[in-house]
């Protein structure tokens, strides 16, 4: 077997402990080639209070692919609409461990398009 190599990181990873609270929930990303997928979570409470993914049949009907900025931005805003219907205005945002870029970025400002505060 050959000399193993490390894998190359794409993205530089960051963490801050960003936690989320019942009066500003914490709105985390996860992404993946093909999948889009936002949360909003309580953390003291443990409840994901709304979840959209770009496998959900309201985006995944309109968009080809699930991993790109067309489909970020339509999960952007169904988690706004989401979260708007919910009573959340207000939400501390976690890029999921990501630089601020590419489809995070277009899925925090549609949600912000949509009415949605960070």
């Amino acid at each position: 077997m050959g000399k193993m190599t490390p894998r190359k990181k794409r993205h530089k990873r960051i963490r801050n402990n960003v936690l989320g609270t019942p009066e500003k929930p914490r709105m985390n990303i996860y992404r993946s080639s093909k999948n889009i997928y936002v949360q909003i979570i309580d953390d003291l409470s443990g409840h994901t209070l709304v979840a959209a993914s770009s496998l959900d049949p309201a985006v995944k009907d309109s968009i080809e692919y699930g991993g790109n900025k067309e489909a970020a931005k339509l999960v952007g805003e169904l988690a706004a609409e989401r979260a708007l219907e919910e009573g959340i205005k207000t939400v501390v945002f976690d890029r999921g461990g990501y630089k601020y870029h590419g489809r995070v970025k277009e899925v925090a400002e549609a949600a912000r398009e949509k009415g949605l505060n960070f």
